[in-house]
């Protein structure tokens, strides 16, 4: 009976000893499942080791070309992103008009072209947090002592970006708009009087003011308020995760400052 005992004993201490290593292995299995599947979670890009972000490189002084290069505030912002995601920047132009289309279509993983997150255009893509705060303002001619305030917009000619968000704010007042390539085209059509008023971003104006030497000025106050974010395709939430930790640190770091005042003179995010 002793030895039958003993005999049972063994044999239990060895099947707990062979379930005991099942459930290790399992446990191993299971972490290296998780493993796989915590690695899958990747930023998905256009081109392997590069950020490739949009704009209309129309847009001076936040991206335009200049000895056929894309420069401006809008590329040294996406280009220290770059950098702070371990990414090549590397940064290309598309018509304004078709530039959530060319994302959608994974021409690019980004746009970085002072884009405005409207709830209209956040049914199609993902939007970080802003890296400027902006808002729309009216331009007339410097000569232009008549137009003072919007209500004096009424059934005025007035011009705008091509699918822009303007057009919505020149409906308010008038039915006749006339829309252009680009701001500074509006804007340049202004002193000739082939256009009474221009609604568009307040620092795009500004800018056109000091560096194209524009004879124009701002009327009334900003009509909106406006977050200018950064546009990533809603199945790629890995990038827009890093793009928000880039923009965060350079904040913090006081590196956003810098791009912002070496273009604006101004902190751009300064409260």
């Amino acid at each position: 009976m002793k030895r039958k005992a003993s005999l049972g004993l063994i044999v239990g201490f060895l099947l707990l000893f062979v379930l005991s290593g099942c459930g290790s292995n399992s446990s191993k299995v299971s972490g290296t499942e998780d493993g796989k599947k915590e690695s899958n979670k990747k930023m998905e890009l256009v081109n392997d080791g590069k950020l490739t972000f949009a704009m209309s490189g129309l847009l001076k002084p936040l991206n335009y070309k200049k000895d056929n290069k894309l420069v401006g505030f809008d590329v040294e912002i996406g280009q220290e992103i770059a950098k702070r995601i371990g990414l090549e920047p590397n940064p290309v132009t598309n018509p304004w008009e078709t530039i959530i289309q060319g994302l959608k279509g994974k021409k690019y993983d980004a746009i970085i072209g002072s884009m405005t997150a409207t709830e209209e255009r956040a049914k199609q893509v993902d939007f970080s947090d802003p890296y400027y705060i902006s808002g729309a303002q009216i331009f007339v001619a410097d000569s232009n002592n008549t137009l003072k305030t919007k209500i004096d917009l009424k059934n005025k000619k007035i011009g705008v970006m091509q699918a822009s968000t303007y057009k919505q704010h020149a409906e308010l007042y008038t039915k006749d708009i006339k829309s252009f390539p680009s701001d500074i085209y509006a804007l340049q059509d202004l002193e000739p009087g082939r256009i009474d008023a221009v609604i568009t971003d307040k620092i795009v104006g500004v800018s056109a003011m000091k560096e194209s030497g524009l004879k124009i000025k701002p009327v009334d106050d900003i009509l909106t308020t406006e977050n200018i974010s950064i546009a990533v395709n809603k199945d790629n939430p890995e990038l827009l995760k890093e793009i928000n930790k880039a923009i965060k640190s350079m904040i913090e770091d006081g590196t956003y400052k810098e791009i912002s005042v070496k273009w604006f003179g101004v902190d751009l995010l300064a409260k």
